[in-house]
């Protein structure tokens, strides 16, 4: 009998950080949203292989005044998604903050407001386990270096079962510095399998780590640990962070994260065993697999998370976030197609970076060519409106005001960010420059294109209504720190007073190449 197989990666894009849980016949995945909002995505599959976005949730980032600004590296790192007591619970560490939790009786909501379980500087990544055989509960997380000043340790908590209070002051239960070769130990998720305590966590580094996997009788140790998944011989870097889970035919199966720059943290589906000695085997032997045979669930139709808009009745789909908790009036509601983003008047008209009005998408993972349409209503001076690729350099083509009143089509680039640069010839390190040639969009409309090559490289095109025409130097798309590079639509204008008009994009499509 043959088996249909799937291709890794089955999430071609930055769901960084995925976990996964089953309930009954679905599964659903939750994932890192770091500054973006709305966070928390909420992804469902019947097969781990078909996903689609189905919500958010997390709806602001708090506290508010925190993010009504971009903070792109901050916000909600690593989360944990269970289900317990007929509800589903998110647990995710904010490196500035500490612990927090959510929670609610359907997977879509409602929604509790965020509970802050633990305060602190630097705690990253928790885990609750509900044990099976008492009434106990426990929680497990790790640090963060950059704000706790310690790293490569997991620290255990006895957690009140309602998930609202820490019962202890904690006791680190796994120490890698003990470890020969073990560095960046983070990620745990904790579970309950064949009489032990397991903790699945990664190490090493996003970018060149493993997965590694510790067993104990007692939830705070002592632990042994085992190295599960590595890269290997093959083209799977720093294969580690992610789910386990079962299927109802009591199949095993991993989920992870793979970071490819640009393109953020893709994510793989793993099959899993038990060896003879009780420890999980991931992939072929504890090495990736690229194509394997698909799991033993009911077929399901090829499915993936939406990118295409048309903007009914000026409304935008799921697979969009701001850059900090939103305004009212960032986007107007009306009775036809597309997207009308008000001109929101900033001083940070010279670097897209620091918009909180930048709604965003993922990049996708594989070469695809991105188009929209886009009409300038404003009659500010400086109105500005564009398509940008956005990372720690961006490259955004669109449509400007100028001087003399006519609306020009323009092109412009910004490099990284060089922390405690001194200015260049151009402003400040990071502001923007032309990247091509202005022209006059007659109409005061345009049909934007960049198609996105290998290794991120985006080429540019614009239509002014006598065809398209190519624009500009090849682009590298560069990521953030933690986050890969995001598609971003926008529409400004310079500081003055009153409404200063907007933009209306339509047609959004993404499309192979």
């Amino acid at each position: 009998m043959t088996h249909e197989t799937y291709t890794n990666p089955v999430l071609n894009a930055d769901w960084s950080d995925p976990d996964v849980i089953r309930v009954g016949d679905d599964f659903y995945l939750t994932a890192s949203s770091f500054g973006r909002v709305p966070g928390l995505p909420l992804l469902h599959s019947r097969d781990l292989v078909n996903w689609t976005l189905i919500g958010h949730a997390l709806q602001r980032l708090e506290p508010a005044t925190e993010f009504r600004t971009p903070r792109h590296d901050c916000g909600v790192w690593a989360p944990a998604l269970r289900y317990h007591d007929e509800r589903f619970w998110i647990f995710w560490g904010d490196p500035d903050q500490g612990i927090f939790q959510i929670n609610a009786p359907e997977i879509r909501g409602p929604w509790t407001r965020p509970h802050l379980l633990k305060e602190g500087k630097g705690l990253i990544d928790p885990c609750p386990l509900w044990d099976d055989d008492s009434d106990e509960a426990y929680l497990v997380h790790a640090w963060a270096k950059s704000r706790a000043g310690i790293k490569n340790r997991l620290t255990g908590h006895r957690m009140h079962p309602d998930g609202t209070t820490l019962l202890d002051d904690g006791k680190v239960i796994v120490d890698a510095d003990l470890i020969p070769g073990w560095f960046t130990l983070e990620g745990p998720k904790v579970h309950q399998h064949d009489g032990w305590y397991w903790i699945f966590a990664p190490a090493g580094g996003v970018e060149t780590g493993w997965q590694g996997a510790f067993r104990s009788r007692g939830f705070f140790g002592p632990y042994e640990e085992k190295v599960v998944l590595a890269q290997g011989d093959t083209d799977t870097n720093g294969p580690h962070q992610g789910a386990w889970v079962r299927t109802p035919s009591g199949e095993d199966w991993f989920l992870h994260f793979q970071q490819r720059g640009a393109y953020g943290r893709l994510v793989h589906l793993q099959p899993m065993r038990w060896d003879e000695e009780g420890w999980p085997v991931m992939g072929d032997n504890g090495a990736p697999v690229a194509v394997h045979r698909k799991p033993d669930l009911p077929p399901q139709p090829p499915a993936a998370p939406a990118t295409d808009d048309d903007f009914p009745g000026g409304r935008y789909g799921r697979q969009w976030q701001w850059t900090a908790n939103p305004q009212d009036g960032w986007a107007t509601h009306h009775s036809g197609d597309g997207l009308r983003l008000s001109c929101a008047r900033t001083s940070d008209a010279h670097d897209l970076r620091k918009l909180p009005n930048l709604l965003t998408q993922r990049l996708p993972g594989t070469p695809v060519a991105v188009e929209v349409e886009l009409r300038l209503h404003s009659e500010e001076l400086g109105a500005r409106a564009g398509l940008a690729v956005l990372g720690d350099a961006y490259s955004w083509i669109g449509l400007e005001r100028g001087a003399d009143g006519r609306v020009m089509f323009v092109h412009r680039f910004a490099e990284p960010v060089a922390m405690g640069a001194p200015p260049t010839p151009f402003g400040q390190w990071g502001s923007e420059r032309d990247a091509g040639e202005p022209c006059l969009a007659p109409e005061g409309r345009v049909r934007l294109r960049i198609e996105i090559g290998t290794g991120a490289r985006c080429r540019f095109f614009y239509d002014v209504g006598d065809g398209p025409r190519p624009t500009g130097q090849v682009f590298a798309a560069t990521p953030w720190r933690w986050v890969g590079a995001l598609l971003g639509l926008f529409a400004l204008a310079p500081v003055g007073t009153g409404h200063a008009g907007a933009a209306t994009f339509t047609r959004f499509r993404i499309s192979s190449l």
